[in-house]
């Protein structure tokens, strides 16, 4: 689905992150809410939220681009917390809402195991030309 060398050693790896499934509608990807995920209050971090988020974002971009001439990075994001979660797993499901020429907007909803909203949060990814 990706390659290993975008999740080795990268936050993915630190923080969990699995990237379940990829198409040109979703991205959606899951992560554990343990010690390396949560606040010193013992929920979720919301930073490891925004983290989830953009990472969906950034993958299902790159998954629209040629990726031989283009790359993606995160441009914005904003997450609204809307409930707190001890352990377990989230599951963040991505859902592009502008695919443009040089960005795109996704729109990702952050759910518990029982598709409790946790979390949703806006990604704006700019889509830059590599250089030759």
């Amino acid at each position: 689905m990706i390659p290993d060398e975008y999740v080795k050693n990268t936050m993915l790896e630190t923080l969990g992150i699995d990237v379940v499934e990829l198409s040109e509608n979703r991205a959606v990807a899951t992560m554990p809410v343990d010690n390396n995920t949560r606040q010193p209050m013992g929920i979720l971090h919301g930073g490891a939220s925004a983290v989830l988020a953009e990472s969906v974002a950034s993958l299902g971009a790159w998954n629209l681009i040629n990726k031989e001439t283009h790359y993606v990075v995160g441009l914005e994001i904003n997450a609204n917390h809307l409930r707190g979660k001890k352990e377990g797993m989230v599951k963040a499901l991505g859902t592009p809402v502008h695919r443009g020429r040089t960005t795109q907007v996704w729109e990702i909803k952050i759910v518990d195991e029982t598709d409790k909203l946790i979390c949703i949060s806006r990604c704006t990814i700019a889509v830059r030309e590599k250089e030759a």
